[in-house]
C-alpha cells in the first residue's frame, strides 16, 4: 500500500479506463501520491463520480467521456490534461477488455475486432498522442501500459486476448527504445486477475475457479485493484528513473511456476 509520500507532487497524469477497477484505484494512488490526473473512460456517471471522490480527498482532477479506439477521443483527454495542468507528465494506458474464452477457431471477426481494437489499438492511440505532448512540453515522461499475463503466457483458449496483450508489451518496449534518449520512459504491468466488481462477481459464480487460480500462485490470493494500481505508480514515478522497456509482473508469482 501506499506511503503517502507523495512521489508525483507537481505532476500531470492521464489514466484510462478511469471509471472502475484498477483504472480508479489508479486515479485514487495517482492523487493521493500528488499527481493532477485526468480520468478517461466511456460511463460518464462512474467518472464524474471517481473524479469527485479525488477532489473530496484533497486531489485535482479533471475528466473526459471517450473511447480509447478513437484518435479525436485521445486527442481530446491528452489535449485537457496540457490545458488544465500545464501538460502531460504521465500516463497509464489501462483500458481494456477482457477474454470470451472462445477456441480460436470459433473466434468471430466482431469478437477479434474488439479485442484488438481496444487492447491494441488503444494502447497504439495512447501513446502517439501523449508521446507527442511529452515532446513539445519538453520535460520528458513516463507511460505504463496495462498488458497481461497473458502477454507473457499462453492457456488453451482466449487467442486473440493473448495476441493484444503480447502486442501491448510490444509496444512498449519500441517506444521505450525510440524515445528513451528524448527522456520518456515506456513500461508495461502485466497483472494476474485483481479482485475488481466484475471479477468478484464472476468468483462468486464459479468459485472453483478462484481456488484454482490461487493453487496456481506462490501468493495464493486475489490481489486488491489497488495493488496493480500501486505498481503503476512507482513505474511512473522518479523511483523507476533509470527503469525503461520493462514488463513488470504484478502477479504473486504466477508467471514464475
Amino acid at each position: 500500500m501506499s506511503t503517502n509520500s507523495h512521489t508525483l507532487t507537481g505532476k500531470s497524469a492521464l489514466i484510462t479506463g478511469a471509471s472502475s477497477g484498477v483504472g480508479a484505484c489508479a486515479a485514487r494512488v495517482f492523487a493521493r501520491e500528488g499527481a493532477s490526473v485526468v480520468l478517461m473512460a466511456r460511463r460518464e456517471e462512474r467518472l464524474a463520480a471517481v473524479a469527485e471522490e479525488v477532489r473530496r480527498a484533497g486531489g485535482r482532477a479533471e475528466y473526459t467521456v471517450g473511447d480509447v479506439t478513437k484518435p479525436a477521443d485521445m486527442a481530446r483527454a491528452v489535449r485537457t490534461a496540457v490545458e488544465s495542468f500545464g501538460g502531460l507528465d504521465m500516463a497509464f494506458n489501462n483500458a481494456g477488455v477482457g477474454a470470451h474464452q472462445t477456441p480460436l477457431h470459433l473466434t468471430g471477426d466482431d469478437e477479434y475486432d474488439e479485442i484488438m481494437d481496444t487492447n491494441v489499438r488503444g494502447v497504439w492511440n495512447g501513446l502517439r498522442y501523449q508521446v507527442a505532448a511529452m515532446l513539445d512540453g519538453g520535460r520528458g515522461g513516463s507511460i505504463v501500459n496495462n498488458s497481461s499475463v497473458a502477454g507473457l503466457v499462453a492457456t488453451p483458449v482466449s487467442a486473440a486476448f493473448i495476441a493484444a496483450k503480447h502486442a501491448v508489451i510490444g509496444l512498449s518496449r519500441a517506444a521505450a527504445a525510440e524515445y528513451g534518449a528524448r527522456g520518456i520512459r515506456v513500461n508495461a504491468i502485466a497483472p494476474g486477475i485483481a479482485g475488481s466488481e466484475v471479477v468478484q462477481e464472476w468468483f462468486s459464480r464459479h468459485p472453483e475457479a478462484e481456488k484454482l487460480l490461487h493453487r496456481s500462485t506462490p501468493q495464493p490470493r486475489t490481489p486488491e485493484p489497488e495493488e496493480v494500481a500501486e505498481a503503476a505508480a512507482w513505474l511512473c514515478s522518479d523511483r523507476a528513473s533509470f527503469v525503461t522497456g520493462v514488463v513488470l509482473p504484478v502477479d504473486g508469482g504466477f508467471t514464475v511456476l
